[in-house]
C-alpha cells in the first residue's frame, strides 16, 4: 500500500500570508507533484494544522484544492483546528461515535489496519487523547486483536528534541502509549506532526515513528532553544511503503530544488 503523508499546512484564506507565505501555495505544489509522481497512491493523510486559524473561509479553501485528487484523503485535527468548523466542512470524513476525528481503515486484502487518531482539545496549543478517547481505542483494538497497525496523528506521543514543544506536548501521551503498546497484533509504526522538523526513530520494544515538517513554515532545529525561528521550508510529503514485511518511508523535499547536474543509467556493477 501506497500513502502519501502530508502534515500542518496551515491554510489561511484567500489573499492572506503567514510568516510571509503563502501555506496555501506550498501545498499546491506538493499536491501537483503527487499528481504527476504518485497518482498510483491508495491514500493521502493529512495529520493536522490543517488550518492555522481554524475559520470556515480556510477549510472551504483546503476542500477546494484537495477535490480533484486521483486518491482518496483522510484528514486529521491538529491544535490549529476547530473540531466544530472542520465537520461542517467536511461532513463526511469518518468521526467516532463520541463526535472525535478518529476511526479505524482496512487495507483489502491483508490483516493491516490504519488507524487514525484525534489529538484536539478546544483551548490547547498541546494535545489530549482524553478518557472518552482511549475507551473507544480500547473497543476499537480489542475488535481487531490480530491486525497489525500503523497509527497517525497530529501531537507527538514520544520524546522529541524541541524544547519549544515541552509545554504543548500531548498531555496523555503515556496513557496512550500503555494502549497502543498491549495491543496484540503490534504496532507497525506511528506517523505525526506538530513539531515542524523531521524527525524518525524507534522506542524500546520495536516500535518507529516518523515526524513530517510541514510544507511551509518550519522551525529551525535548534533542539534547546524554547523560542527557535521559523525558516523558509521547500514543501515537502513523504510516501509510505506499506508491505507485508516492512514499512518504509522516505521524503519528497526536492520539488523546487536547483539542477546541479544531468545523470545516466548506471551499468553495474
Amino acid at each position: 500500500m501506497k500513502i502519501l503523508h502530508v502534515t500542518d499546512t496551515h491554510i489561511v484564506p484567500e489573499g492572506e500570508t503567514l510568516h510571509a507565505l503563502d501555506p496555501a501555495e506550498r501545498l499546491e505544489a506538493v499536491l501537483s507533484h503527487a499528481r504527476g509522481h504518485h497518482a498510483d497512491a491508495d491514500l493521502m493523510v493529512l495529520t493536522g494544522d490543517l488550518t492555522d486559524r481554524g475559520d470556515a473561509a480556510s477549510y472551504a479553501r483546503l476542500k477546494r484544492m484537495l477535490g480533484d485528487l486521483p486518491f482518496p484523503v483522510r484528514l486529521l485535527l491538529g491544535n490549529h483546528d476547530n473540531r466544530e468548523s472542520f465537520c461542517a466542512a467536511f461532513p463526511d470524513e469518518p468521526r467516532d461515535d463520541g463526535g472525535f476525528v478518529q476511526s479505524l481503515m482496512e487495507i483489502p486484502g491483508t490483516d493491516d489496519r490504519l488507524l487514525f487518531l484525534d489529538t484536539n482539545q478546544t483551548g490547547l496549543n498541546g494535545g489530549r487523547f482524553c478518557e472518552t478517547r482511549r475507551d473507544w481505542l480500547r473497543r476499537t483494538l480489542a475488535a481487531a486483536a490480530d491486525s497489525p497497525v500503523t497509527v497517525f496523528l497530529h501531537h507527538p506521543p514520544v520524546d522529541h528534541v524541541m524544547a519549544h514543544f515541552d509545554n504543548i506536548g500531548l498531555t496523555d501521551r503515556q496513557a496512550l502509549m500503555e494502549i497502543l503498546r498491549a495491543h496484540p497484533g503490534g504496532i507497525r509504526h506511528i506517523f505525526f506532526g506538530h513539531i515542524h522538523i523531521p524527525l524518525t526513530g524507534t522506542l524500546a520494544g520495536g516500535i518507529g515513528y516518523t515526524a513530517g515538517r510541514g510544507p511551509a513554515h518550519q522551525f529551525r532545529q535548534d533542539f534547546g532553544n524554547p523560542a527557535p525561528d521559523w525558516i523558509v521550508g521547500r514543501p515537502n510529503y513523504a510516501v509510505i511503503l506499506l508491505e507485508p514485511e516492512s514499512v518504509s518511508c522516505y521524503g519528497v523535499d526536492t520539488i523546487e530544488a536547483e539542477l546541479a547536474a544531468t545523470t545516466t543509467p548506471c551499468a553495474g556493477p
